[in-house]
């Protein structure tokens, strides 16, 4: 019991701090220079999660980055598509798509 009061505890101090931001700040009065930065987050973000499973690889996680990593080199794919197109579902589509056929050949 004590447990799941602690985790209930946890979430419920998660939300509370993240919707503080959105109820008791107005953008209006964030500094111009901490609205520039949070425009960076969540690139930020996506880059921790996503370079660390492209990076490292194999059943022992060892980094390689060579033309020998399947999952670079999607991901290059990927991110030209991105920049080019500049759509989501396009860049995962043809990402997952290079990348199943990278591993496939």
């Amino acid at each position: 019991m004590n447990l799941w009061l602690a985790v209930g505890l946890m979430g419920a101090g998660t939300y509370a701090i993240r919707l503080s931001m959105l109820v008791f700040v107005s953008h209006q009065r964030l500094p111009a220079a901490v609205r520039d930065a949070l425009q960076y987050v969540m690139p930020a973000v996506l880059l921790a999660i996503i370079l660390p499973a492209v990076l490292y690889v194999g059943d022992d996680a060892s980094f390689e980055l060579s033309i020998q990593n399947e999952r670079l080199v999607a991901a290059l794919i990927a991110g030209a598509v991105a920049w080019y197109a500049k759509n989501v579902w396009l860049t995962v589509g043809i990402g997952m798509g290079a990348l199943w056929l990278l591993q496939a050949w």
